[in-house]
């Protein structure tokens, strides 16, 4: 059997840590996740996928994760049944972390962490690169271009 989940996109709000009765630290949040395909003229849809993460994993998002943050997940989708409040039966599935990643640039609209909260990320100049060099062509080339090396001497690198 094969239960294996890889996601990655945007939390839609902050997370929050929770304890367990025993102390155990659980983590659930939900993110957006991009489809593939859009229809011409229409706008991308996205996906909204309810996360639990447990222990260090839950700990590590509540600390270096705000709404917003781009996220990468993997783990597994797990169901569970339950009454709602007018008493109808209902499933949730929902993706139980394994590994949670950074992912991406930091924006500047990210910020930083620092041990008292998070910072805005000071503005910086835009980076110029250089233009992409023009394809080289070697079908002008010629044998004569090339240096016979004598295999009874030591390599040249």
């Amino acid at each position: 059997m094969l239960n294996v989940v890889a996601l990655m996109g945007r939390l839609i709000a902050d997370p929050e840590l929770r304890q367990t009765p025993n102390g155990i630290a659980t983590c659930t949040f939900r993110i957006a996740v991009d489809r593939n395909f859009a229809r011409a003229g229409e706008e991308r849809k996205a996906d909204f996928i309810d996360i639990v993460a447990w222990r260090q994993s839950a700990e590590f998002v509540c600390k270096y994760f705000r709404k917003g943050s781009l996220i990468a997940v993997d783990g597994s989708i797990q169901t569970r049944n339950y009454e709602d409040r007018n008493g109808n039966k209902r499933t949730a599935f929902e993706v139980v972390a394994n590994n949670i990643n950074f992912t991406g640039e930091k924006s500047s609209s990210q910020g930083t962490y620092a041990p008292g909260g998070y910072a805005p990320a000071p503005a910086q100049a835009p980076v110029s690169r250089p233009a992409p060099a023009a394809p080289v062509s070697y079908a002008s080339g010629s044998a004569d271009d090339f240096a016979v090396i004598d295999d009874n001497e030591d390599l040249p690198f």
